[in-house]
């Protein structure tokens, strides 16, 4: 059981019921101002998809669905989603979205493999978003505009928390600080990568890290990710490799760099052949999700997941994502956090 408990910690919010208030204000606000900023249509999300299919994210490639027989359909294997990132592209192309525009979800998944600690739970729910863009536009500007526009969405929906609870005081700085994972590594030798983003965003308060997933310089990764959806081997025209990253925040409660969003340019064809024979996972372009992509009937998108607790969390300066989620943990993490003043749904 790994868990971090800050001294002196209370809940600002007091009540369970104003949290509640809270986290419902949060939710309602952010999906307006995402929608508005990224020109997102919402859109109904599915819990399961079929196994082998290619469909379901499998994050770093080790984590193991939550699977099962389906009895009306002769026992067909279904698996409970870990994100939508590639559902979500196969919709666009469904729908025939045009570029400029794009959908989002409320997404519910289940992670039985995570270590759970103040920001881990087996159970995820987040905005998952992807929208369709050109073949011009996979370059790392348009990603980068794209990373300001969800950080302008954060950002009014703190300062109008503030307006509501007014001891919620506003923190993030104005703008949000981009360095790629090769230059951080250099920027700090002999930090482990998570010691890294506690050294940059302690220094900015908001930052975006580019490159998750491809070979830093000392033959390491910043850290996992998926060959088959982000596109993290392209040249961004900047000197590195990779259009895709990861949006922290620091959190003053956790004393800590935070994660809030993973997202980025998807593959195009010749990226997902790069990077799946890379990874030795070329047995994958079998899959029906791969081979819709490598014969072009799919779009080309930008995408992400935005954490609905994880917000929730950063912005009411909660101390345990089970304070926003009603989930599962173990007793003993339960009296712990009990005992300092942190109580878990």
């Amino acid at each position: 059981m790994s868990l971090y408990l800050p001294r002196g910690y209370r809940n600002l919010l007091g009540s369970t019921e104003n949290t509640e208030k809270a986290i419902k204000t949060v939710k309602d606000m952010f999906q307006v101002n995402l929608s508005a900023q990224l020109a997102l249509l919402r859109v109904t999300a599915p819990m399961v998809v079929l196994s082998g299919t290619g469909i379901n994210d499998d994050l770093n490639s080790v984590e193991r669905p939550v699977a099962f027989p389906i009895k009306g359909m002769d026992e067909a294997r279904a698996e409970v989603v870990h994100s939508l990132a590639k559902w979500k592209r196969l919709k666009l192309g469904e729908l025939g979205i045009a570029p400029g525009r794009g959908i989002y979800t409320d997404m519910n998944a289940l992670r039985p493999d995570e270590d759970l600690d103040n920001i881990h739970s087996i159970y995820v729910d987040q905005w998952d978003w992807e929208k369709v863009i050109t073949p011009e536009q996979r370059t790392l500007a348009y990603l980068k505009q794209t990373v300001r526009r969800i950080y302008e969405a954060i950002k009014v929906t703190e300062n109008k928390l503030y307006v509501e609870f007014p001891y919620l005081t506003p923190l993030l700085p104005e703008d949000i600080y981009f360095i790629h994972a090769e230059e951080l590594l250099q920027r700090f030798p002999g930090m482990s990568p998570k010691e890294r983003e506690n050294a940059i965003v302690r220094e900015y308060g908001a930052v975006f890290v580019i490159g998750i997933g491809g070979k830093l310089s000392d033959g390491t990764i910043h850290d996992g990710r998926a060959a088959d959806y982000d596109d993290w081997s392209t040249p961004d025209g900047e000197g590195h490799f990779g259009l895709n990253g990861d949006i922290l925040l620091w959190n003053p409660v956790l004393e800590s760099a935070f994660e809030v969003s993973s997202m980025g340019i998807r593959v195009d064809a010749a990226a997902l052949e790069r990077q799946l024979e890379e990874r030795n996972q070329t047995w994958k372009k079998e899959l029906y999700f791969h081979q819709r992509l490598l014969a072009g009937e799919l779009p080309q998108t930008i995408g992400g997941g935005i954490g609905q607790s994880r917000l929730c969390m950063f912005l009411l300066r909660k101390a345990h994502i089970g304070e926003i989620q009603a989930s599962i943990w173990p007793d003993a993490m339960r009296a712990e956090c009990h005992a300092h003043g942190i109580e878990l749904a």
